[in-house]
């Protein structure tokens, strides 16, 4: 019996209820899963050929199915996300995001969890809260934990063999389970419960959960843990009301935009917050095979609300989906009230989404104009420094001195196959008097990155640091004061062009036609003009400056004139009486023209 015809003997004998369907090939590794009501009529459709359906060379490669049978198909839908997520079959539409959002998680797998702040998801046990858009609010939150709930947020190992605590405590923003006797287990697990209830915005239960306690507490003559729990009712029932008063007469909605062409896509979401756009998202799709909107927004979406702890009120599409009545299910369950999922026609709602689709088409023309040269660069570059994908944004660093003088650093960037000047930003080192590249790097990474977290909050895929060994763990170092571990970074240094990686003690040599190198190679040389070109500048400012400091009796705001109107020194030298002391005045005019021609 032939191979295929070994698979539609099997496709026949799947059952006649909800579940998800799984297509291997012959080593036994998932190539497609699917969700159906009925897993035998919708595994069928695949036995005949279809020149329309984008699966075919899936069901060519495919050796057998199978199947796991669920109770109905909002159940399937969560199974199925969950397959694709875990195991990343080959021809499922897989989440690929531009940015890395700012999430809050609870490390459960501690004896005493902590509340920290993170870019990255993983399956460690912990419980993840967010996105938090703007990357601010999450420290905003971290504060308010502390404050209500006194969960710690340091990284130190909790044995209770420390002889104090730590100013967090004194300042009752930590219970202090790092020092035996400060507080019991089960009093820390019930502020970690309590945490866990406010950050997933469950205050109803909270407060339910805290009266109960003060009430307890009252009855065991505890009057002064009682007092606390009273205050943090009030701190919660005050911060539960302006939630509503923020609310009301906004709208918290998500609208999307799609674009397609060929094996590619791209989507946009504008997230809505009580009646006002707080962000875009972007999330692309490099495929294997041709696909239609529908068909990525149907499998996008439930991949999209898997990795979020908020789910808005209603979602506009621009088209009808797969299975949106059973998705809407899914949605209103994990928020705990309906979520609709509509198609705007008309009026404001579908200018929202035609803006969305625009913006979507302009993200895609982005995203895929690389052309054959940068794009081997960049995958060049996933294979070196053994990145999961090819970087899109790459951010470089230099320093350019002068004997320890007018230090000056660089940021460029290079993201979508172009530098990005709009984003190139430039430093001025401080607390150094001679020269020292690497105090002049780590005090610029840590700069440019602290302000980035507490703002923007998104982080380059490689970062590049112009120097050796030493600038590339001065840089390490001013990113692991800032809690960043996870992005990538390298060193290049001049001469011999070898790159610095920090896992490898010898550095990367690789050949001068490489592909990678040469992409680093233009972001290196970038980042060395914008410095050297800022740090002339500011030599020549100074050296400017010196001569019209000499003045007397000209203070810093008629220096200023002076500069601006007469552009330099020599320009002075040669203006009138009449002409300075229009600028100036005429009592000062006339002193500093004769300060000027006294010889």
């Amino acid at each position: 019996m032939r191979a295929s015809d070994r698979l539609a003997e099997r496709i026949r004998a799947l059952p006649d209820e909800p579940g998800i369907y799984i297509f291997r090939d012959a080593s036994g590794s998932p190539l497609y899963v699917g969700k159906a009501k009925s897993l035998r009529k919708r595994a069928t459709s695949y036995i005949n050929p279809d020149p329309e359906r984008r699966l075919d060379r899936m069901v060519a490669d495919a050796e057998t199915v199978d199947y796991l049978v669920t109770d109905s198909e909002a159940e399937a839908l969560f199974l199925e996300n969950n397959w694709i997520k875990e195991r990343q079959p080959r021809y499922n539409i897989r989440l690929r995001d531009d940015k890395t959002y700012p999430y809050l998680k609870l490390t459960m797998s501690d004896q005493y969890p902590r509340l920290a702040f993170t870019r990255r998801i993983i399956d460690d046990g912990s419980i993840y809260f967010g996105p938090f858009l703007p990357a601010g609010v999450a420290r905003r939150a971290i504060k308010l934990v502390q404050k209500l709930f006194q969960v710690r947020v340091c990284r130190i190992e909790i044995d209770g063999k420390l002889p104090r605590p730590c100013l967090y405590y004194d300042m009752k923003r930590c219970l202090g389970p790092c020092v035996d006797g400060l507080t019991t287990h089960d009093d820390y697990s019930s502020m970690v419960e309590s945490t866990n209830l406010f950050l997933a915005g469950r205050n109803d239960a909270l407060l339910r959960d805290l009266r109960h306690r003060m009430r307890g507490a009252s009855e065991e003559l505890a009057f002064e843990r009682a007092a606390q729990l009273r205050d943090t009712i009030e701190e919660v029932e005050s911060i539960s009301e302006n939630q509503k008063l923020s609310s009301q007469g906004g709208e918290d909605v998500d609208i999307y935009g799609v674009c397609v062409a060929g094996e590619n896509g791209a989507v946009t979401v504008f997230v809505m917050r009580r009646g006002q756009v707080l962000d875009r998202r972007e999330y692309f799709f490099e495929g294997q095979e041709a696909l239609s909107e529908r068909r990525l927004l149907s499998e996008l979406l439930p991949q999209i609300y898997d990795r979020t702890s908020f789910v808005p009120r209603e979602i506009q599409l621009p088209m009808a989906i797969d299975d949106s009545r059973v998705l809407a299910d899914w949605l209103s369950e994990k928020k705990g009230r309906r979520v609709s999922i509509r198609v705007p026609v008309r009026g404001s709602k579908a200018n929202r989404v035609r803006f969305a689709m625009r913006n979507a088409k302009m993200s895609f023309r982005r995203r895929f104009r690389l052309d054959a040269e940068q794009m081997a660069g960049s995958d060049a570059l996933r294979d070196h420094l053994h990145l999961e994908d090819s970087p899109r944004r790459i951010e470089g660093f230099d320093i350019s001195t002068h004997h320890g003088a007018e230090t000056v650093a660089s940021l460029v960037v290079w993201e979508g196959g172009e530098m990005r000047k709009r984003f190139y930003r430039s430093f001025n080192i401080r607390g150094r008097d001679k020269a020292d590249d690497f105090f002049s790097m780590q005090q610029v990474v840590g700069r440019a990155y602290k302000r980035r977290l507490e703002e923007a909050g998104e982080m380059p895929d490689v970062i590049l640091i112009d120097g050796g060994r030493g600038q590339l763990n001065a840089a390490m170092k001013a990113l692991s004061e800032l809690g960043v571990e996870e992005t990538p970074i390298v060193g290049l240094a001049k001469r011999e062009e070898e790159l610095y990686l920090p896992d490898h003690p010898e550095p990367l040599v690789l050949d001068r036609r490489d592909a990678g190198l040469q992409l680093l190679q233009k972001v290196r040389d970038e980042a060395h003009r914008f410095a050297i070109t800022r740090h002339r500048r500011r030599r020549s400012k100074r050296m400017l400056s010196t001569k019209f400091d000499e003045l007397i009796g000209v203070g810093s705001r008629r220096r200023q004139l002076l500069v601006r109107r007469f552009k330099s020194f020599s320009g002075l030298e040669r203006a009138s009486r009449s002409e300075i002391q229009s600028v100036v005045g005429v009592k000062v005019g006339s002193g500093i023209y004769d300060q000027l021609h006294r010889s």
